[in-house]
């Protein structure tokens, strides 16, 4: 299996490296990287990793802002990933981490590297039909703690 790291500059914290590290731990994948000034960029990077450098998968990374203009150009990059999955038929995962999420730069980067490693193994388990069936319906999380599954009192 061939997987697509795209990620930003924008982001404060270096995710594609983390996201390869963690790839790189747990799995023998062949991995290539694209990176893009910002998350509006991801999705054409993600497009040309699918069908230029022929990756079966992608992970987008990116840190929009906590301005509402940083969320609008999230959504419109969000937009354009799903769209990307669609014209190509393969699997985008989207690990976007706002800085708004955080309330200083330890807390920041604990979250972009924990979103990001979760997503990594998310990524592998998705690229062996069935494994992730057995955590459907687990409120699994990606960075903070996971949910659960909701209970009937």
């Amino acid at each position: 299996m061939k997987v697509g790291i795209a990620d930003t500059t924008f982001s404060r914290v270096d995710m594609g490296k983390v996201a390869i590290a963690e790839l790189r731990a747990n799995s023998s994948v062949v991995i290539e990287r694209y990176t893009v000034p910002g998350v509006k960029d991801l999705p054409v990077a993600c497009k040309k990793l699918i069908e230029e450098y022929k990756c079966d998968i992608c992970m987008a990374l990116g840190m929009p802002g906590g301005k509402d203009k940083d969320k609008l150009c999230a959504h419109e990059a969000s937009q354009g990933l799903i769209m990307c999955q669609l014209m190509t038929n393969t699997h985008i995962l989207e690990v976007f981490v706002h800085e708004d999420e955080a309330e200083n730069d330890k807390e920041l980067t604990w979250l972009a590297e924990q979103r990001t490693r979760e997503h990594a193994i998310n990524l592998i388990k998705l690229m062996r039909p069935g494994t992730l069936e057995r955590e459907a319906g687990t409120g699994q999380r990606q960075g903070f703690a996971d949910a659960g599954a909701a209970r009937m009192k």
